[in-house]
């Protein structure tokens, strides 16, 4: 049963970054259903694009883990002052390794997409995108230790102010840019590139400007890292950055795979992923409630306290993605249908689609506990059971059964389900053992 009080206490620090991740989905809709008129192709290009761009990214994102570890456990043991030095930390570790880091890429985008695919109409559409996405490289790392930060010191409401601010900005700008409205050429895919990157550093901005504003007394930006912060950061971040940077190289060799097997399965790939997340960021934004009451738990030296955060937590996790299960699970097709104008893109994505409603309660679970583990500093034990899981048991057999045995999309699909409850089996387990909760760091 949920626990009136300590419920409350989540939805106080997770409902802000839920109602972020929802804006950010419907964004992401609003973005495949503008690209979704321009045919096939193009909705394949942003498919595959978007996930080589979250590889890029992924890196830079992983230090969000030991921003929101090291933070949280700074305001548990009352040392508000000083909470702000891992963010200060990671945000120059960032800019300087992200920096020439999105150079390279940009130079290197047409490159890196051929070897993946060599549709001559998704390169055509895929390759502008994907530079203009690169641009924003730096801002996209900057923005994820930022959100964490905001769930550390339990003022999620300036994540979620910017992320409404950011996304209409974005909106905007893709429809103006994407069609050619107000004046603005028409770009397409490349539009809307160009739109998402302006978006995410207008947001950085504004991020910044907020924590000037507000939380100067936490330390943010008074004084450069000293050496034991930054260590600590890179000891809990370097595996999560690594994780991030596995994970997401994973859904890129899938969609490569996917991509091997035909056009239109790599556009039902792409809607349906973009469909799911509909459901799981929130799923990870209470994991994000989590990590940051785990970690304030540990700062005050009460580790049960703490375990029982992760089992509160995914009790509320499984009520939300039940509801969106369900619907997913009924209204396939009307939903598909949405973003798959062609006939066989909509008839492939059917029952990969259900497969994926069906086990979304299992995967939401898993989600609240990588983002718990993570939060108690335990980077390590989930960057081992991501890479395993993934790249070691599902990725093969995708291989193995598409384009080596020409097994159709349904039946790689049930391969990624197995993958995905393997995968949340391990880190309940991992919970249960309880050794994150010796874990110790500046």
């Amino acid at each position: 049963m949920l626990n009136k009080d300590r419920s409350r206490q989540v939805l106080e620090i997770s409902l802000p970054i839920v109602g972020g991740m929802v804006s950010q989905n419907i964004l992401n809709l609003v973005d495949a259903a503008m690209v979704g008129t321009q045919g096939s192709a193009a909705i394949a290009a942003i498919g595959i694009s978007g996930f080589i761009n979250f590889m890029a990214v992924a890196f830079f994102t992983g230090f969000a883990a030991g921003v929101q570890a090291m933070v949280s456990r700074r305001i548990g043991e009352g040392r508000s002052e000083e909470a702000a030095y891992p963010m200060n930390a990671a945000l120059a570790i960032i800019t300087l390794l992200a920096l020439p880091t999105s150079i390279a890429l940009f130079f290197l985008a047409p490159k890196i997409l051929h070897l993946l695919n060599d549709d001559p109409e998704l390169l055509k559409e895929g390759i502008p995108y994907l530079q203009a996405r690169f641009v924003g490289i730096v801002a996209v790392g900057l923005n994820f230790s930022f959100r964490s930060y905001w769930s550390a010191i339990n003022q999620t409401q300036y994540y979620l102010r910017t992320l409404l601010i950011m996304h209409t900005i974005n909106i905007i700008l893709n429809y103006a840019l994407i069609f050619g409205h107000f004046g603005m050429p028409e770009l397409g895919t490349l539009g809307a590139g160009i739109g998402t990157t302006i978006s995410v550093a207008l947001g950085t901005m504004y991020y910044h400007y907020l924590a000037t504003k507000h939380t100067k007394d936490y330390g943010y930006l008074s004084q450069l890292a000293r050496w034991p912060t930054v260590r600590g950061i890179l000891k809990i971040s370097i595996p999560s950055a690594l994780q991030q940077l596995f994970f997401a190289g994973g859904f890129t060799a899938l969609f490569w795979i996917i991509g091997m097997v035909g056009t239109h399965q790599l556009a039902a790939v792409n809607a349906i992923t973009n469909v799911m997340l509909v459901a799981i960021l929130p799923c990870i934004a209470l994991g994000i409630g989590a990590a940051s009451l785990v970690g304030q738990s540990l700062g005050r030296s009460d580790p049960h306290n703490a375990y029982l955060w992760g089992w509160d937590v995914a009790k509320m996790a499984i009520i939300f993605a039940i509801v969106l299960g369900t619907i997913f699970f009924f209204f396939t097709d009307p939903i598909m249908g949405i973003f798959l104008k062609e006939p066989e893109a909509l008839r492939l994505a059917h029952w990969p689609f259900k497969l994926s409603a069906l086990i979304i309660v299992i995967d939401a679970v898993g989600l609240v506990f990588l983002n718990a583990l993570n939060g108690a500093g335990s980077t390590k034990s989930t960057l081992y059971v991501s890479i395993i899981s993934q790249w070691m048991l599902f990725l093969p057999v995708a291989w193995y059964l598409g384009p080596y045995l020409g097994k159709s999309l349904t039946i790689i699909w049930v391969a990624y389900s197995v993958y995905r409850v393997l995968q949340t089996g391990a880190f309940v387990w991992l919970w249960q053992r309880r050794n994150w909760s010796r874990i110790q760091f500046d």
